[in-house]
């Protein structure tokens, strides 16, 4: 693995000229959530993965509650040291981020894969953040996204309670500002049990882009991805051909 700064995390070497991907964690979650993307998407793909301040290597950091926070640091990171065009990826909080960092990148990011999160302009009346740890923690069991055995032990919860606790407020509080929007394809992704994302919420994506737009749904909840990892990856390096105009290496999906 090597890293570019604190931000980005890449866990595998790409092709010398691989098109860039980079992917956003949903809430809790780290840049070790997309070891398994990169494996898939490398070499061809050269694959960024965010790390977000207070957890893992950068437990020591304070955390970031703010979104639109978090957007502009890390456009200013992207525009510094992430040359040419990019595609981004992002899950649930990590979709409205991602959707956020696009929007102050401008036409360098060639299209933007959301995934189980509702569009920018739809309602948020959520509140977990505001409750106890058992609501919070049986919200988080709902969704289905963390492992039960990290739920289970005392210990790991106390330590991953203050970044899911901040991580919820982040997501909960976000709230769209009116302007510009994104001009490159956004790619809608929903699981059809979804408790949080119905497919109409998924669907006001469309609004916010003067590119195309399409919408797919998969089997499965919250976190779907977890039972589709292939067929997402073999969605995100088509996309990624066709935004990109840039073909996959020898071999590669």
């Amino acid at each position: 693995m090597t890293d570019s700064r604190p931000w980005l995390r890449r866990f595998h070497p790409a092709s010398p000229g691989a098109p860039r991907l980079v992917l956003f964690p949903h809430a809790g979650g780290s840049a070790s959530c997309f070891h398994a993307a990169s494996a898939a998407l490398a070499p061809a793909v050269d694959v960024l993965a965010v790390q977000y301040p207070g957890r893992q290597d950068r437990h020591a950091e304070p955390l970031v509650d703010d979104l639109l926070v978090l957007a502009d640091r890390l456009a200013g990171v992207l525009a510094a040291e992430v040359a040419g065009p990019v595609v981004f990826f992002g899950h649930s909080m990590g979709a409205s981020l991602a959707f956020e960092v696009a929007r102050r990148l401008g036409p360098r990011v060639r299209g933007l894969v959301v995934s189980a999160r509702r569009a920018p302009s739809a309602p948020r009346a959520a509140r977990v953040h505001e409750g106890g740890d058992d609501a919070l923690l049986a919200d988080v069991r709902r969704l289905g996204g963390t492992d039960t055995r990290v739920l289970e032990h005392p210990q790991l919860v106390r330590m991953v309670l203050p970044v899911l606790r901040n991580d919820y407020r982040a997501a909960e509080t976000y709230r769209y500002l009116p302007g510009p929007d994104v001009s490159c394809p956004v790619l809608a992704l929903v699981g059809d049990r979804d408790p949080k994302v119905p497919e109409a919420e998924a669907r006001r994506w469309a609004a916010h882009t003067t590119g195309e737009f399409e919408l797919k749904t998969f089997p499965g909840g919250h976190f779907y991805v977890n039972d589709h990892r292939a067929a997402v990856g073999e969605l995100l390096g088509e996309r990624r051909t066709r935004w990109t105009g840039e073909p996959l290496a020898s071999g590669q999906q």
